[in-house]
């Protein structure tokens, strides 16, 4: 693969996961909110669409880098924290739990999405959120 097929996937692949933060803060905070923008259509679509690209092109870098998870630490830490990412994010946005609870995994959840950034930015499992700082 090119440099340019490599940018490419690179600039929507960070595309992406600033639009993915992004709409869930938004999703999470109309949720609190009570608003009626959290329920919908494109509140619940858009969201899917992008994290779908934003997959395809990680695999799309993954197979330009031939860099794997289960092979990679790094990466294989980035898998797991966006699972844990998606997992609390569902529990706290689709009513799983409840109360104050539901600010805790929304909270967590945003913990460890930038858990992955840390983790993409200085390709170290163990540094994550350190990650930042260069």
């Amino acid at each position: 693969m090119n440099a340019d097929t490599y940018l490419l996937l690179r600039t929507t692949h960070l595309t992406c996961v600033s639009l993915s933060i992004t709409l869930f803060l938004l999703r999470g905070w109309w949720r609190w909110r009570g608003s009626v923008l959290y329920s919908s259509r494109w509140a619940r679509v858009l969201p899917h669409v992008n994290d779908s690209l934003l997959l395809l092109a990680g695999i799309g870098l993954v197979i330009t880098l031939q860099q794997h998870p289960f092979v990679a630490p790094w990466l294989t830490a980035k898998l797991v924290g966006l699972l844990l990412h998606i997992l609390l994010g569902m529990a706290a946005l689709r009513g799983w739990v409840r109360g104050r609870l539901a600010g805790v995994t929304w909270v967590g959840s945003v913990v460890a999405f930038f858990y992955v950034v840390g983790v993409a930015l200085s390709r170290d499992p163990w540094l994550g959120m350190a990650g930042w700082g260069g």
